[in-house]
């Protein structure tokens, strides 16, 4: 597939930014010598926009694939990728986001990200690990002094563009009340399972972005749920369209002004996720898809402690 058949958005930082990306996170993280393969491979097929963090363990490999494209004639130069990083939630203390930044970057071996994120609207004390947090490790995050550091690694051009990832509309209220430079995107599970209509309206009426993780409904051993892939009105969909499931749910992200982080090491299905953009789903199809009963697939409750700034998952999401 020809790249010019990616459609790309405008961000409010003024840079462009392919409206298809190609999630790097899995679990567990394949080696690096299986990763690079299935990055040159997705180049190959026509992505252009690579999702990675510090937390996913994926940069680097990343990295490296990037320079073997550009060696073998497969990208022109850096200017012909857009990557997005993130922030972790140790890091998302004021001091240490520059810091954290320009490790992201020394991994990549980039001179600058085209997006970078703050994962979660979480802060962990510094050096925690793992996914079950002790009493103490989960703090209030400082919204106002966090985003002060993102927009200092936009001011230096170590981010073309800056964001959030899972805010919900309170928490986005309270960092655009102190941004100087507003969040051009906000990344959150999104899929025909988990629409994000309240999020979506409110994204849309600030000039944000929304990018859709876990497109498919990420059903994986670790969480997530059959939702999307099991659904019998997205199968009935998918046979009448002569599409495959995964496209029509794709194809509902697209049609809903949001950008699916798409996620798949099969060479077929990275071409098929791919064919989405020049057919349409029809109204009927639209209001059936509004029947799918709406389930998170990512609960978050690592994130909620009696002592912690989140009590209740009510209060982590809004």
């Amino acid at each position: 597939m020809d790249r010019n058949e990616v459609p790309q958005v405008l961000l409010d930082s003024g840079k462009k930014m392919p409206m298809i990306g190609f999630g790097t996170g899995t679990v567990p993280l394949p080696p690096s010598h299986e990763l690079i393969p299935a990055f040159i491979a997705a180049i190959e097929a026509g992505y252009r926009h690579f999702d990675t963090a510090a937390y996913y363990g994926s940069e680097g490999p990343l990295g490296e694939a990037i320079a073997l494209a550009i060696q073998k004639g497969l990208l022109k130069s850096r200017t012909d990728i857009f990557v997005t990083s993130k922030l972790w939630c140790t890091d998302a203390h004021p001091g240490l986001v520059l810091p954290a930044l320009n490790k992201s970057l020394q991994r990549l071996g980039l001179e600058y990200v085209d997006l970078y994120l703050i994962h979660f609207p979480v802060r962990l004390r510094k050096g925690v690990t793992g996914t079950k947090f002790m009493e103490g490790d989960i703090l209030p995050l400082d919204i106002k002094g966090t985003w002060k550091d993102m927009e200092l690694c936009s001011k230096l051009g170590l981010a073309k563009s800056i964001g959030v990832s899972n805010f919900g509309v309170k928490k986005l209220s309270q960092l655009l009340e102190n941004a100087t430079i507003p969040p051009a995107l906000n990344q959150v599970e999104m899929n025909v399972a988990w629409r994000q209509d309240k999020l979506r309206e409110f994204c849309k009426e600030k000039g944000i972005h929304v990018a859709a993780w876990s497109p498919l409904g990420a059903n994986g051993a670790v969480w997530g749920s059959l939702a999307v892939m099991g659904s019998p009105i997205l199968k009935d969909i998918a046979t009448n369209t002569l599409n495959t499931l995964p496209q029509v749910a794709l194809r509902w992200i697209i049609e809903q002004g949001a950008i699916p982080i798409v996620k798949s090491f099969n060479k077929d299905r990275m071409k098929q996720n791919l064919r989405i953009f020049d057919w349409k789903l029809s109204d009927t199809h639209l209001e059936k898809i509004k029947e799918i009963p709406q389930f998170r697939g990512f609960g978050g409750e690592r994130f909620v402690a009696q002592h912690g700034p989140y009590k209740t998952l009510d209060q982590l999401w809004d």
